[in-house]
């Protein structure tokens, strides 16, 4: 049976790329919501919810999944530390995938980077950039948040490592913190550098991205994926079988 797919935030760039990736998969798309539309209905309709809209919709779709029991896909950024956090613990009721990028090959970035980190040691100097178009609402972007995270666990670094940008007199960089810069302008999809900078040498791992569609695939891949699963909170890492 083709997977019933309810796609929220269906108007914008990532909502229609969706429908299209949706679609071209052979899934079923039951309902195609925005702001105003009825939720409940559509979660109830679906096998399983895609939602890519915005962060403060989490909450509640969250709610509407585990009380209809659906399964879950989430692509929205932008939650505080603390609400994610609260928002996790209440998606583990239910199969739910939550990336903050559903690319392939970011996957693969994200796979990489934890490997360069473990070898690579504090003598390497770690910094994350990246750039999105000029639309973008929130900075960093959920992947370099990922990033960063990767880094942080790895390295066994708090938040309070982190660097957003550097201005004035900072002094020496320290063997401890981990620079994250945003850029924003024109149409760029998203490109994600991470540095690991030595004295003598310099180690790149480079993602760019120039079509949203891979973004859509990855998200009606994890989709089909999920349904069916245990309850709990899964990754782009545990649907490819990166771990």
């Amino acid at each position: 049976m083709p997977t019933r797919i309810t796609l929220i935030g269906a108007k914008g760039r990532m909502g229609q790329a969706n429908l299209a990736a949706a679609r071209e998969a052979g899934a079923v798309v039951v309902a195609a919501l925005d702001q105003g539309d009825d939720l409940a209905a559509g979660v109830a309709a679906a096998d399983v919810v895609v939602d890519f809209s915005f962060h403060a919709a989490t909450a509640e779709i969250i709610r509407l999944c585990v009380a209809h029991q659906k399964a879950l896909v989430i692509g929205t950024t932008g939650h505080a530390a603390e609400e994610k956090k609260h928002l996790l613990t209440e998606a583990a009721r239910i199969p739910c995938v939550w990336s903050g990028n559903y690319s392939v090959g970011v996957n693969l970035l994200f796979a990489l980077t934890r490997r360069a980190a473990s070898v690579l040691g504090s003598d390497y100097d770690a910094e994350v950039v990246e750039m999105h178009h000029r639309f973008k609402k929130d900075a960093p972007s959920g992947t370099a948040a990922r990033l960063l995270e990767i880094i942080l666990e790895e390295r066994k670094l708090g938040a309070e490592a982190l660097r957003h940008g550097r201005e004035g007199i900072t002094g020496e960089r320290t063997a401890t913190e981990v620079g994250i810069h945003a850029l924003r302008g024109g149409d760029v999809v998203g490109d994600h550098t991470v540095m690991f900078a030595a004295l003598g040498e310099r180690v790149e791992l480079v993602h760019k991205a120039s079509d949203r569609g891979i973004f859509a695939r990855g998200a009606v891949r994890a989709a089909a994926w999920v349904v069916g699963r245990p309850a709990g909170v899964y990754d782009m890492q545990d649907v490819l079988s990166l771990r």
